[in-house]
């Protein structure tokens, strides 16, 4: 593959996988079950989280700069059988979300044609990510990056003229509002009007929400200088998702009373209206289908990458590792569209069964992957130090090691005991377990102590470890 993207790209790809629908959609849902202050807390819970496992992930992809590289970290730094589950369960992920997002892009599109059916709007919007993700790198890379800029305009403009709008300042409305600032966050019931418990449900539903993040470590192997730009990719997205989600949840439960917020309406059109900004509806709209169209690019990238380096190690059918002239799994992208047109299908013909494992499974995948990086990271410095390598030499490395992997690992699966407890998430371990158990079963019984001797083979190769060494 080519080494074309640099770290502005990787950045907006990241943003572009994570802003979407869950924030200019549900983060009304967000604030009315964990209340104003509830809401902002939860989501400062989850930046940090997504700190922790950025910081591991960072040093990973500097020491493994390949394309589609969970898989990798995991089956080298723990076993080959949780590097395949890995793979696995993440290319599910973002099949189901391609699914979603092509029919939520098709739904919001009625609003200018009506007379248009859903299902041709999905066929149009999937055609025109597969040009894009077939091109090239760069070109998908570039297209991300105009994607997720349309998203963040919308989101500073909220912060900006929302902040102005908190202390009474509302040049284009065409009545003054008086200053509301943060009252909202004090009700007849106390700071937490909800209680405790919804700042942890809503805590579960947040780490799906920064899910995304992740992506720079899928696009590292094509990705040039990966030592100086994967490092400063990381602390970039970090900061932002901490600015644009923290920032626009606190404008928009200090304007919008938490009673009034839900999933009928997005807060973002609310508070727009309270603003003044003319067209508001039709605006965000379009933001919405742009951020929809951003996450199913990221997404349809990223299965793309994860078939094609499933298919290096041996765990998939070769021809997933084909290239095009400018370094496109041709063949992997294609497969990976006709799973995301599958899953869409599904949620119409067996909205409660099929549909219902796969979105189940889908949700769970995000936390089990975030945990294998955790883990990758644990396992991987260990073994450098153990095998008389010097941290110092580092390019980039996680800082508080072993504090930062193991308190990232714990979070995590405390969220996933947690979703026991909720009845509307609890499906994701009746469907996400089996799913990742039978992973592992499938790799001992089809590989076996082959595919555990081939990886350490591939360890012990001169070539595959030529990248890491020069990134150490």
């Amino acid at each position: 593959m080519q080494r074309s993207m640099g770290a502005r790209h990787l950045v907006m790809i990241a943003m572009g996988g994570v802003i979407g629908s869950g924030l200019f959609l549900s983060s009304g849902y967000t604030i009315s079950q964990a209340g104003p202050l509830g809401a902002v807390i939860a989501y400062a819970i989850g930046a940090v989280v997504v700190y922790l496992v950025m910081a591991c992930l960072g040093e990973l992809a500097v020491a493994y700069p390949v394309s589609g590289a969970f898989h990798i970290y995991a089956a080298r730094s723990i076993n080959p059988a949780t590097g395949f589950a890995t793979a696995w369960l993440y290319w599910l992920c973002w099949v189901v979300a391609l699914g979603s997002e092509f029919t939520a892009a098709g739904i919001l599109m009625q609003r200018w044609f009506p007379s248009v059916d859903v299902w041709v709007w999905c066929l149009i919007f999937a055609a025109l990510l597969f040009v894009l993700n077939a091109i090239s790198a760069r070109v998908f890379g570039e297209t991300e990056f105009w994607f997720s800029l349309i998203k963040v305009t919308a989101i500073l403009l909220l912060i900006v003229l929302g902040g102005m709008a908190i202390f009474g300042f509302t040049p284009l409305s065409a009545e003054p509002h008086p200053p509301v600032f943060f009252n909202n966050f004090v009700t007849e019931d106390g700071l937490f009007p909800v209680g405790i418990g919804g700042i942890v449900v809503t805590s579960l539903a947040v780490f799906y929400a920064f899910s995304g993040s992740e992506l720079i470590g899928v696009a590292a192997g094509e990705t040039k200088d990966p030592g100086k730009n994967i490092p400063k990719a990381l602390r970039s997205t970090v900061i932002r998702l901490v600015i644009f989600f923290i920032g626009a949840i606190t404008i928009i439960a200090a304007i919008v009373p938490y009673e009034q917020t839900g999933v009928t309406d997005s807060p973002f059109v609310t508070v727009y209206d309270y603003i003044g900004i003319p067209f508001a509806a039709d605006i965000m709209n379009f933001v919405i289908i742009t951020a929809l169209l951003s996450a199913g690019n990221s997404g349809l990238f990223s299965c793309a990458r994860m078939l094609f380096s499933l298919a290096e190690e041996g765990h998939a059918p070769r021809a997933f590792t084909r290239l095009t002239k400018r370094g496109i799994p041709l063949i992997a992208l294609s497969v990976s569209m006709v799973g995301g047109l599958a899953s869409l299908i599904s949620s119409v013909v067996a909205p409660g069964t099929v549909y219902l494992m796969l979105v189940s499974v889908a949700g769970f995948a995000v936390v089990a992957v975030w945990m294998s990086i955790t883990a990758s990271l644990f396992f991987h410095r260990r073994k450098f130090v153990r095998e008389g390598g010097d941290v110092s030499t580092l390019q980039y490395k996680t800082p508080l090691y072993p504090v930062v992997p193991i308190l990232a690992f714990v979070l995590l699966a405390i969220s996933l005991v947690a979703v026991a407890f909720d009845p509307n998430q609890v499906a994701a371990l009746y469907f996400g377990v089996p799913f990742t158990v039978a992973c592992y079963v499938y790799f001992w019984w089809r590989h076996g102590r082959k595919g555990a001797g081939k990886a350490q083979a591939q360890d012990q190769d001169p070539a595959l470890a030529e990248e890491p060494s020069q990134a150490n």
